[in-house]
C-alpha cells in the first residue's frame, strides 16, 4: 500500500535504508507518513560480535531447534526488549526451557475443585500483562508477570484454592498473545492402588496411551515403594529421568512428565538393566 501502519526490521537498517524508503515513498504517492511506526529490533549476537553468516558464527533456527523446543526458543527471545540486543546463550535457551515446564506444569494441573469455591484472582496478572504490553512492547515484563501467575496457580493448588479460571488466563495471555504453544496432553491410567497422570509436552506427541515400556517401569517402582525397597525405587525415577521421563509423587497418585520421548530400545536397554522381563510381563497381561 502506499502507506503502512507498522514496519519492522534491523536497527542496523534505519540509515540510510529505512531513511532512504520513506523519501522514495512519499515522494512518489505525495502522501505522509509512509509508515505510522517504525519497530527497530536490536541484532542478535554471538558473544561481542554480531551472528551473522558472513563471520560464520550463525547458529539457524533449524539447528537450534535440534537442541531446544519452538516455545524455549521464543521464550528466551520474548525474554529480552525487542529494543534491545540479545547475546546468543546456552544457558539462556535451557534456562528458558526450564520456564517452559513451569508453564505447562502450572496449566495441566487438575483444579480438585472443579472450579468452585473461593478462586484465584488473575486479573491483577491480566493487568500487569496489558501494561507491560502497552509499555513498548515490554515482553520481559510480561513474562515475569506470567510467572508469577504460574506460581500462584501452584501455590493455590495446594491451599485448596480454585485455579482453573486462572489457567485459562495463562492460557490465553500464553498462546493468544505471545504465540506460545505450550502444547500438552493428558491421559489417565490406572496402575495397582494408584492413578497416575501423564502430561506430554514433548516435541513428540504421544497419541492415545501411555508407552506400555514406561507404564511397566512405573508400576515396577510402585512395587518397590510398597515393599519400602526405597533405593530401587529412586533408582527407576533416576533412570527414567534421564531417559526423559520426569516421575512427581503426589497425595492422590503420580504425576509423569515427558521433557523428550524416550525410544523403545532405550526403555527396553533399562529393563533389561532393573532385571524386569517386558515380555513375559505382557504375556502376563494377556492371560488376565
Amino acid at each position: 500500500g502506499e502507506q503502512i501502519d507498522i514496519h519492522g526490521g534491523g536497527q542496523d537498517l534505519i540509515f540510510p535504508h529505512h531513511e532512504n524508503e520513506i523519501a522514495q515513498s512519499e515522494s512518489f504517492t505525495g502522501k505522509k507518513p509512509f509508515v505510522k511506526y517504525w519497530l527497530h529490533n536490536g541484532l542478535l549476537q554471538f558473544g561481542e560480535d554480531k551472528m551473522s553468516k558472513s563471520l560464520g558464527n550463525l547458529v539457524t533456527i533449524k539447528q537450534a531447534l535440534t537442541k531446544y523446543s519452538p516455545d524455549a526458543i521464543r521464550i528466551f527471545i520474548l525474554n529480552s526488549h525487542y529494543r534491545s540486543p540479545l547475546t546468543y546463550s546456552e544457558e539462556g535457551l535451557e534456562a528458558a526451557e526450564k520456564g517452559v515446564e513451569r508453564f505447562t506444569q502450572a496449566i495441566s494441573r487438575q483444579d480438585p475443585t472443579g472450579g468452585k469455591g473461593k478462586a484465584l484472582d488473575a486479573q491483577p496478572y491480566r493487568q500487569r500483562f496489558i501494561e507491560a504490553m502497552d509499555d513498548d512492547f515490554n515482553t520481559a515484563q510480561a513474562l515475569a508477570t506470567m510467572f508469577d501467575l504460574a506460581r500462584e496457580i501452584n501455590e493455590a493448588g495446594d491451599s485448596g484454592l480454585s485455579f482453573s479460571k486462572a489457567q485459562s488466563t495463562l492460557v490465553s495471555l500464553a498462546r493468544e498473545v505471545l504465540g506460545l504453544k505450550l502444547a500438552f496432553k493428558n491421559v489417565i491410567i490406572e496402575v495397582p492402588k494408584l492413578r497416575l497422570t501423564i502430561t506430554t509436552y514433548a516435541p513428540t506427541v504421544i497419541l492415545g496411551t501411555v508407552s506400555a515400556r514406561v507404564n511397566r517401569l512405573i508400576e515396577e517402582r510402585v512395587k518397590c515403594r510398597k515393599e519400602k525397597n526405597w533405593q530401587q525405587a529412586d533408582e527407576i525415577r533416576k533412570k527414567l529421568a534421564a531417559l526423559g521421563v520426569i516421575l512427581e509423587d503426589k497425595k492422590d497418585g503420580i504425576r509423569a512428565a515427558y521433557k523428550s520421548v524416550p525410544s523403545e530400545e532405550s526403555l527396553d536397554s533399562l529393563l533389561k538393566e532393573l532385571g524386569i522381563d517386558f515380555k513375559d510381563s505382557l504375556k502376563k497381561a494377556a492371560n488376565n
